[in-house]
């Protein structure tokens, strides 16, 4: 027999043509229909309506929480004892660090200029900032009040407090290094533990630094728990500074490896129990005045140490500026030995308290980080603004009285602007 035949094709000529008429019908229907079906939901890898998924929570920006609720009145302070000015200045026409962690860098913040339109010139300024005597944190300030004083400042126009952290021999916060090394853990001051931790957590939240000031450097007075101690071990050297008119200072020899040390691993403990401070800044209290007894220069010494401590700084917290806030590069190294130039400082500011020398002053400030002026020089801010070679300016409060010279400070640039 043969095999059987399979049919070919697909059979449509045996279908009714009646049926293929409703086939289509229905087709035709469907098609003009699909929107309202909404029959892509069935297909894979259709997305979901956005309607579906939740909004996912935003991040709050950092200093964006609510502040606590604050009285309207400033806070007071004690009153430190009035600063002194020079007034003796010529007018001119074991290393810590191998023991020590490394702390890791932080996420840097914003600058300290902030990118907002229609900035005023006082408000193009890199650092806008003001002196803070360590005086200002005695009579166990609270929290509240240190925040209050911090959006005080940031009201007024400053970015960026500078505020004593050392002065007179010791700490103005509990150290390790001092309790080992002295007995006691801090100056013999009334201050909360946290203050500083309060100041910084606070500026950042209002978008400004903090940098810490090493009141009164190298030097001494009588006063200093540190004085009797540095007698008996020789630690001064002789004779007595008197750069300042009414204070007698005696300088802490930092060619003794003792006292070297001691700077050394103050600075290293700072910036690690504070690694979030911006900047550690030291004045012209950094230096051996020339009317001290015998033809010694301690130039190259003094170079030696400053760099080294600089170098232990970086070591164990390599995002904190190391500033200086010093006289002209001439007169610091002819009359202080301190020839800062060759000291490897990330930022120089000039001293311009000497009125009667401004304009020479300001020559030098131009080519440096900024300018530091007294409150008795607030006249002397207009021109300082209006001048675009000046980066930054540091006002310093002579009189003790950081809030009034704030306010003075708000009251020019206002005025100027």
């Amino acid at each position: 027999m043969s095999p059987k035949k399979s049919n070919d094709g697909c059979g449509c000529a045996s279908i009714p043509i009646s049926l293929i008429l409703v086939l289509l019908g229905a087709g035709y229907w469907g098609y003009t229909q699909l929107d309202k079906l909404n029959l892509g939901r069935f297909l894979p890898g259709q997305p979901l309506p956005a309607t579906s998924i939740p909004a996912p929570n935003q991040p709050v920006p950092i200093g964006s929480s609510p502040l606590p609720k604050t009285t309207a009145t400033t806070p007071t302070t004690p009153q430190p004892p009035s600063s002194k000015l020079p007034s003796s200045l010529p007018t001119p026409s074991p290393n810590p660090s191998s023991q020590t962690s490394i702390v890791q860098p932080r996420t840097q913040r914003s600058p300290v200029v902030s990118q907002k339109p229609n900035q005023t010139l006082w408000e193009q300024k890199n650092i806008r900032g003001i002196y803070l005597s360590r005086y200002q944190v005695t009579n166990n300030a609270t929290e509240q009040t240190i925040r209050d004083r911090v959006r005080y400042y940031r009201k007024q126009g400053v970015n960026t407090i500078i505020h004593g952290v050392w002065g007179n021999g010791c700490t103005m916060y509990n150290s390790e290094v001092m309790q080992q090394t002295f007995g006691y853990k801090s100056c013999p001051n009334q201050f909360k533990e946290q203050w500083l931790d309060w100041l910084i957590d606070e500026a950042n939240k209002q978008g400004m630094q903090v940098h810490a000031y090493f009141e009164k450097g190298i030097k001494i007075d009588k006063n200093s728990p540190l004085f009797d101690l540095a007698i008996e071990k020789r630690w001064i050297v002789p004779g007595v500074d008197k750069t300042y008119a009414g204070i007698d200072h005696y300088v802490l020899d930092v060619e003794i490896p003792e006292v070297a040390n001691l700077f050394r691993k103050i600075s290293v403990e700072f910036v690690k129990k504070y690694p979030t401070i911006d900047a550690v800044q030291w004045d012209d209290y950094l230096g051996y005045h020339a009317d001290l007894p015998g033809k010694v220069d301690r130039t190259t010494r003094l170079t030696k140490f400053v760099r080294q401590m600089r170098a232990d700084i970086k070591k164990a917290n390599p995002t904190v500026k190391f500033d200086l806030c010093h006289h002209n590069p001439y007169w610091g190294k002819r009359y202080f030995a301190a020839d800062w130039q060759n000291w490897t400082v990330d930022r120089i500011f000039i001293q311009i308290y000497n009125d009667a020398n401004f304009k020479q002053e300001l020559e030098y400030a131009k080519n440096y980080a900024g300018v530091a002026i007294s409150d008795k020089q607030m006249y002397r801010l207009k021109e300082l603004i209006n001048n675009p070679r000046i980066k930054s300016v540091l006002v310093f409060p002579s009189t003790g009285k950081p809030e009034e010279t704030a306010a003075l400070v708000k009251q020019s640039t206002q005025t100027n602007n």
